[in-house]
Order: structure tokens, then sequence, then C-alpha cells
């Protein structure tokens, strides 16, 4: 009892650094209407950065976090101003592979620059846990879930208790009512995109601390993002914290149960893919 227990613990912990990947992704889909095949990239930004930040500066990982949640944003900022504004009314398949060649453009920048070869970040509190009675809790997963919970009860006060998320869901629900109302779309959607960027890359400094930095760091986890938002459906910021967690428990229960788990946990993601269109494909056929 105490390992399944501790199995669905390790899951839910998990699931906090998805949801945060996937509301950032889910965000660029739903109000910007992008499918961004980079988020994964602005992911291993963050990571580098606070990688850079305890290397050369000594500075704790999670002390850079808002500097680099603001960079950051910048960046995505720049981009969706320099490149991604003008194939929004672009047929789907321009918008993809300019995502997608920009994605593997940072990556080979990063190869390119940084190598090959992992980063690793050392923490005063990198051995540390917290036991409750026989479950015990790594430290650095704990912080990072406390940070994940935080932002994403931030982003989602944003959304629906401000001024600038309600124009956003205005936005996202319909973008020429918007614009008749007198919602400068432009400037939210530049928001949007940088927002998404943003969560990316403070998804990326968990990340740092919980594994390692590096050019092919964000790659697992931005798929695992899309097959969030395919459970959750596109742009369902509240579904993803649901598919989150399901996704979290699975993989953590994969790995515990099931035979050279390890290695099948990874696969979890293209089976819930699969068995979510499975299902939306019969019961549109009924």
């Amino acid at each position: 009892m105490d390992l399944f227990l501790q199995t669905l613990l390790n899951g839910l912990l998990q699931s906090g650094i998805y949801a945060l990947v996937a509301s950032g992704l889910a965000l660029a889909v739903g109000v910007v209407g992008i499918v961004n095949f980079a988020h994964g990239e602005f992911l291993m930004i963050g990571a580098f950065m606070a990688w850079a930040a305890s290397a050369f500066l000594g500075v704790d990982p999670l002390l850079s976090l808002p500097i680099v949640a603001v960079a950051v944003f910048g960046v995505g900022a720049l981009t969706y101003r320099v490149s991604i504004r003008h194939v929004l009314l672009a047929p789907e398949l321009n918008q993809m592979l300019l995502t997608f060649g920009l994605g593997i453009l940072l990556q080979n920048l990063a190869l390119m620059l940084l190598g090959g070869n992992t980063r690793t970040v050392t923490t005063p509190y990198q051995a540390s846990s917290i036991n409750i009675g026989e479950l015990s809790i790594g430290g650095p997963k704990a912080i990072a879930f406390g940070l994940a919970v935080v932002l994403l009860g931030a982003l989602y006060f944003t959304l629906y208790r401000t001024v600038l998320g309600r124009q956003m869901r205005a936005v996202a629900q319909n973008r020429r009512g918007a614009q008749l109302i007198g919602i400068p779309v432009d400037r939210v959607y530049l928001i949007a995109f940088g927002v998404s960027c943003g969560l990316a890359a403070v998804a990326g400094v968990l990340v740092s601390v919980l594994l390692f930095a590096s050019p092919t760091v964000g790659l697992v986890f931005a798929l695992k993002a899309f097959a969030i938002i395919v459970m959750a459906g596109l742009g369902n910021l509240t579904g993803v914290l649901w598919a989150s967690v399901i996704l979290g428990l699975s993989e953590a229960l994969v790995q515990t149960y099931v035979p050279g788990g390890g290695g099948w946990s990874d696969a979890v993601f293209f089976l819930m893919i699969f068995g979510t269109l499975v299902i939306r494909s019969f019961r549109r056929a009924a």
C-alpha cells in the first residue's frame, strides 16, 4: 500500500511540470491560434539560462526564475513580432513549418554554442527530502511542484479575474468580434505568445534543477504537452490540469508496476493520444 501511495505521490508531483509546459502551449493554441512546435526550445532556453546563472554567477537557479521568465517573455514577444504575426492568416501548414523551422534553428544554435553535453545544476537542497509518515518527497520535486501550483494559479487568476484575461478569452472565442468592440487584438496576441514562452522557460528552470539542461531537453516535454492538449481539447486550459495529472499518474504507475517500466513510461503519452483520438472518433460516429 505504501508503494502504491508513493507512486501516486510521485506522479502527482511530476504532473506539475507537465501542466506548466502544457498550459503555455495551450495559451498559444487557444488565444493566438498557432501550434508552436518550437515550444520545447523555449523550455531549453530557460534551462540553459538557469544553468548559466548557477555556473557563472553562483546564483541558485530558482532565484533566477523571475529574470528568466521576463527575459524569455521578451524573446517570445520579439519572435511574435518578427515572424509569428505574419503567418496568423496563412494556411496552417505554413504556420507549422515556420514554428518547426524555428525550433530546429534554436536547437542547432544551442548545439553550436554550447555543445551536445548535458549540464547539471548543483544546489544545497538537491538531496533533501520531506517525510510524511512512510512517504518521502524529494526536496527539489516538492519545491518545483509548489512553484508550478503558484504559477498556474496566477495564470488562471489572470485569465478569469483581470481585464487582460477577459480580452484574451474574448479574442480566443471570436477574433473579429473582439476587434469590433475595440480590443487591441495584436497586442493581446503578443502578450499571450510571450507568456506562453515565459511559462515554458520557467518549466525549463525547474527541469534544470530536477534533471539537466541540454539542447534536446525540451523535446520530450513538448511532445507530452502536445499529448496533454490533445486529451484536454485544443486551448482548454482547465482540461490541461486534469490531463496533466492523468499523464503523470499513468507514467508513475507504469514505471513502478510494469516490468521494464522505465523504458515504457515515455510511450504512455502516445497511447493516451491514440486512445483519446479513438474515443472521439467513436463519439462523432455515434
